[in-house]
């Protein structure tokens, strides 16, 4: 029996996702390992952009990417997590536990797009933080359904992460409340003021059941090598050195386009940067850059 959906984190959501750029198709996508929500918006014949949140948000972050030209030259499928808050529905008895099984769900998802009007060819695909990890893992596993890749301050991906940050996450993970949420928020930005709806569905997701991520090793980045990749990363990120993280990329993947955010921090990363994520996501030139927060 799935657990129903808290009424305030339902208001929440319905609030972050009312700042998206037009009327929102909301589909269940069914997959093996349950329903998957996936929230639409753009023109139903224009290229598919799967788009996969970080850990604890949702697809509503994704709004601001479409409302700033994302939406205009792709239809953009923002997903829910499978085991994370949001709408989509785990089956029970058959949870998600490895990085096969996010591939299949990711599969089962991508068919279901496909049926659903946007074409089955390849996909632009891309992440944040958590999400990010599971693109760059798929994209390995199934080169030929991406047409490219984009990552957004990806974690456990070409760097792992500073201990002090994952000191100051633990009490967070370990019994997340909104007051711990809003403090750790405000610690990782700086003090930088959030999106007021954001921060109110972050704090509202610790109260919504969730299971544990998905965890395991960093994806094979050499069956990334031909692919068009585009790496963001946040300037001010407290959660991996970004310099090293360029660093990684460009000895791991030379032709990808990698910039670096300078103002920019982590969490909120799809929010600040939704201009510079919404460029074109085409090919890299090998080159990494670093633009004016």
């Amino acid at each position: 029996m799935p657990v129903p959906v808290p009424d305030s984190f339902r208001a929440a959501y319905e609030e972050a996702l009312g700042r998206w750029p037009g009327p929102v198709d909301r589909a269940d996508v069914p997959t093996p390992y349950g329903t998957t929500r996936v929230n639409g918006l753009g023109p139903a014949a224009a290229p598919p952009f799967v788009l996969l949140p970080g850990g604890g948000a949702t697809s509503t972050v994704w709004g601001a990417c479409a409302a700033a030209g994302l939406a205009r030259r792709h239809r953009v499928h923002g997903v829910d997590l499978m085991g994370g808050p949001g709408f989509s529905v785990p089956r029970p008895g058959r949870p998600v536990r490895s990085v096969g099984d996010l591939v299949g769900w990711l599969d089962a998802v991508l068919d279901g797009i496909g049926t659903a009007g946007s074409g089955a060819g390849p996909v632009f695909l891309g992440g944040h933080s958590y999400g990010a990890w599971i693109a760059a893992h798929y994209a390995a596993r199934r080169p030929g359904r991406v047409a490219g890749l984009l990552l957004l301050d990806p974690t456990r991906v070409f760097a792992g992460l500073r201990p002090g940050y994952v000191l100051r996450a633990l009490p967070v993970l370990a019994r997340p409340t909104p007051e711990r949420i809003r403090s750790f928020l405000a610690w990782e930005s700086g003090g930088a003021a959030p999106d007021p709806a954001w921060l109110r569905l972050q704090e509202e997701a610790a109260g919504f059941p969730s299971v544990r991520p998905v965890s395991g090793p960093r994806p094979g980045l050499a069956a990334l090598r031909g692919l068009p990749v585009r790496v963001l990363l946040a300037g001010r990120a407290r959660c991996h050195d970004p310099v090293r993280v360029a660093r990684a990329v460009a000895g791991a993947l030379p032709d990808a386009r990698t910039e670096v955010l300078p103002g920019a921090g982590h969490h909120a990363f799809p929010l600040t940067a939704a201009g510079a994520i919404a460029r074109d996501p085409g090919p890299g030139t090998g080159r990494t850059a670093a633009r004016p927060s």
